[in-house]
């Protein structure tokens, strides 16, 4: 048996959006467990339409509806049902589970992967993230199951948006997975996030799904469209656009080299407009700009106190194809203004990359020295090579 039961680093910061999504599921959960124990009457009208859905074969009803309780009729009415969909199940299918497993699976997928995405999106903005992409999985479940009358139940398809945010944001985390290969093994190990994640995606439900189709009894498609709506997200938030930017008197050139220009702009103490120069204009045209010209506005920027605008700088260096000492440099004044920005764990990303890239032995220093704050500001770090 392999199980995740944490992952590192996390920021301290209480996950309040988190534990009341995971109370809310549990309360309702409980609330509704003693219709477990109660068989409906068989003149509901609701019982007649589940016995139609889940069992089409005259041998199938009579077993089914021997077992049928009133719980499940609960579920079929409010759980998502591809043939015949309606709003509001959006919504309410997220909050109902089949059983105690599967309650306690999907609580403890977003107990480990909530918090780290709630302290970067901010507890509205996470709420809104998880009920968004909760509803984007009741699509995807849909797209494959498009004409089953039988529900999708569960939190697991917003649980999978989270997972996507995760697998964008903090690709140098670590998961803890305990291994409980009895008598030969048994350990808790840490392996890269992206791993884990990739095999949920791959592994536990794209396989799967090609393998089965969706008729094999578990919403692939909720979990695949939660999962790649987060990661599409995640991937379209990027830093503050920055508010300094100033156009400068001279207009750049409409083809050609404008680094002349930026240098220029540069070399005068104009920051403001060597900025829009920079993050105004096309990508192609800008990789013209040599790193160090990029590394000096960003410090420049951060001696300023302008420090969203000098994180927006390195950022845009390292999304271009830039090597060796600069890149190395970027990650750095990346990571430290994360940190000081209070979010110790995207920082981790940038400083454990920084370390990984062949840094030089003061740059080396540096990444340490800011791992080591770091620490202070989480409540763990990766073991072993993970840890300055």
């Amino acid at each position: 048996m392999i199980l995740p039961v944490g992952d590192s680093p996390n920021p301290r910061s209480t996950p309040w959006i988190t534990w009341s999504l995971i109370a809310l599921n549990v309360l309702v959960f409980l609330l509704l467990l003693p219709l477990a124990f109660e068989r409906p009457p068989h003149d509901d009208p609701r019982f007649h339409e589940f016995l139609d859905a889940v069992a089409p074969s005259a041998e199938e009803r009579v077993a089914v509806a021997r077992q049928t309780t009133r719980y499940d009729l609960v579920l079929f009415e409010h759980g998502f049902r591809p043939a015949a969909p309606r709003p509001w199940a959006l919504l309410t299918a997220m909050f109902l589970h089949g059983g105690l497993a599967h309650l306690a699976g999907n609580m403890l997928f977003l107990w480990i992967f909530g918090n780290n995405v709630e302290h970067r999106l901010g507890h509205l903005g996470y709420l809104a993230a998880y009920l968004g992409t909760g509803v984007a999985a009741s699509l995807g479940d849909m797209a494959i199951r498009w004409d089953s009358p039988v529900p999708s139940v569960g939190a697991s398809g917003a649980i999978s948006g989270v997972l996507g945010f995760y697998f964008v944001w903090f690709p140098k985390n670590r998961v803890h997975l305990w291994v409980f290969l009895f008598p030969f093994f048994m350990d808790v190990i840490e392996l890269p996030a992206r791993v884990v994640l990739a095999v949920y995606v791959l592994v536990h439900n794209l396989l799967p799904l090609l393998l089965a189709g969706g008729d094999a009894g578990v919403a692939y498609g909720a979990h695949l469209g939660g999962f790649f709506a987060g990661a599409v997200a995640a991937a379209l938030v990027h830093a503050a656009r920055p508010e300094g930017a100033e156009e400068p008197a001279e207009r750049p050139p409409a083809t050609g080299d404008f680094a002349p220009l930026f240098r220029r702009v540069l070399d005068e103490g104009r920051i403001g407009e060597a900025l829009w120069l920079l993050l105004r204009q096309p990508p192609a045209r800008t990789r013209a700009i040599p790193a160090e010209d990029v590394l000096q506005l960003a410090r420049g920027l951060e001696s300023a106190g302008r420090s969203p605008d000098a994180l927006a700088v390195y950022l845009h260096l390292l999304a271009r194809p830039t090597a060796g000492r600069a890149r190395v440099d970027a990650r750095l004044g990346a990571g430290r203004l994360l940190l000081l920005g209070g979010q110790p764990t995207l920082a981790y990303q940038h400083l454990r990359a920084a370390l990984d890239e062949g840094p030089e032995p003061e740059q080396s220093r540096e990444a340490e020295d800011l791992l080591r704050e770091l620490g202070r500001l989480t409540r763990s770090l990766p073991r072993g090579r993970w840890r300055p």
